[in-house]
């Protein structure tokens, strides 16, 4: 489903973020220098279109060689598109390409659809590759194609200096992998499910301008990889579907995500253990559980994210708003982070730090080690709150929050109740106008 009424075009001007040293003052001093600065100039122009738009513009690629571009369709290496599966085809493709000492480009036509099984495309390769997904790529439906692998169905793996584009769809046709899921049918044991899309050990990477939609699982992950772009991407799937996140970013370095629609049943946008340098900026979710960075600490296992800025975004009717998350036992940090110029539309808790998450049926036991969290920022926020409580933070008692900051922050609720804030382990700091104040 597409979006409902999306943005013709956000700011064409990218404010330059200056705002860290003055906003953490005796904090710390402005931690994001080098990294603000790279954002800026990699996103010094950033022009939003709708995600129709960017798809009417495409270009369809002949299916001719040059002496600079070897262009490669998946139909002349035996792709049908008649229903059947078409993973060899596009595997023999993937080789070709991957072989060529010339840059190289797949090409998936335009108004077709192609199912494949569980498919891997390894490198390193011999030079740049393009993907250009014209047409539409649909998931195997039988649930026994996955046996060997319940976790993936696309990957890329170990490949530098790749774009992979061209307007087109990538259904994960994941109805049956929600149906049976633990989530919806309590009777059911719980199982992986396989991620759409995961790029491993990917440097050098563009992903943009396709729609994900009804992954089995996850729709995109990014897992260590380095150097990556995600741009004016759509994911969609029903608001109800399981475990659905939209973006996943875990052990991953300088990531922007930027100019993306993302409506599903999970977070919009999840960041985990080992991620650094991570910009998310001119983002609109909902439906979905938020923003989140975690969980992290699950299982007594050490964490570590820094350098992570949210910025301008909107959350429409999700279960979450800005949320960090850690489970009791962990070990170390979350810092370095900030939330800025969001607007929250019947947002369940806008702005959240959970260091007691517990996602399972038995309740979890009280322990004193706990994933640090600190120097965190939240500036510029406004909108309604779903919920009775607005802000919560619900800190460690052993690793109190250290270093939060709420600047110019004003939510209010959509009933006639006034909004609430509740502070509890937590080492906070205001300025401008803060709405509600803790309790």
């Amino acid at each position: 489903m597409l979006p409902q009424n999306p943005p013709k075009h956000l700011l064409i001007l990218f404010i330059v973020l200056t705002f860290f040293t003055s906003c953490f003052g005796t904090y710390q001093e402005n931690p994001f220098a080098n990294f603000l600065e790279h954002d800026r100039k990699m996103n010094s122009k950033p022009v939003y279109s709708s995600f129709s738009k960017l798809v009417r513009q495409t270009k369809t690629s002949t299916t001719t060689s040059s002496s600079k571009i070897v262009l490669i369709n998946v139909d002349d290496y035996g792709a049908q598109a008649n229903g059947k599966d078409d993973s060899e085809a596009f595997k023999k493709a993937w080789d070709r390409a991957c072989s060529s000492k010339q840059s190289a480009t797949i090409i998936v036509p335009k108004n077709k659809i192609y199912r494949l099984k569980p498919v891997t495309f390894s490198g390193p390769c011999q030079s740049d590759l393009r993907f250009k997904i014209y047409g539409t790529i649909k998931a195997s439906a039988k649930m026994r194609d996955y046996e060997d692998d319940r976790n993936h169905w696309i990957v890329f793996d170990n490949v530098q200096n790749l774009r992979v584009k061209g307007g087109g769809i990538i259904n994960g046709n994941g109805r049956t992998w929600w149906k049976n899921s633990c989530k919806i049918n309590k009777n059911n044991p719980c199982k992986d499910a396989p991620t759409a899309v995961t790029f491993i050990e990917c440097k050098n990477l563009i992903v943009s301008n396709l729609w994900f939609q009804n992954a089995q699982q996850m729709h995109l992950t990014f897992q260590k990889c380095t150097n990556v772009r995600a741009l004016s991407l759509l994911v969609t799937a029903p608001g109800n579907s399981p475990n659905t996140d939209g973006i996943h970013v875990t052990g991953t370095q300088n990531i922007r995500i930027r100019n993306s629609v993302i409506r599903t049943g999970d977070d919009c946008i999840s960041i985990v253990s080992g991620s650094k340098n991570v910009a998310a900026t001119d983002i609109i979710c909902g439906p979905g559980h938020g923003i989140s960075i975690g969980s992290l600490g699950a299982g007594n296992s050490e964490a570590e994210v820094s350098n992570v800025l949210v910025n301008r975004a909107t959350l429409s009717g999700t279960t979450n708003g800005v949320r960090i998350k850690t489970w009791q036992g962990g070990s170390g940090y979350a810092k370095n982070i900030a939330f800025q110029n969001i607007v929250m539309k019947n947002v369940s808790n806008p702005i959240i730090i959970d260091q007691n998450y517990c996602d399972q049926d038995d309740p979890c036991p009280e322990q004193k080690s706990a994933v640090q969290v600190s120097n965190v920022i939240y500036r510029n926020i406004q909108g309604t709150s779903a919920s009775e409580m607005a802000m919560k933070f619900d800190c460690s008692k052993t690793f109190p929050c250290q270093g939060i900051l709420l600047q110019d922050i004003i939510l209010g609720s959509v009933e006639d109740e006034v909004a609430k804030a509740s502070c509890v382990n937590v080492n906070l700091a205001d300025r401008g106008k803060v709405s509600p104040q803790c309790s």
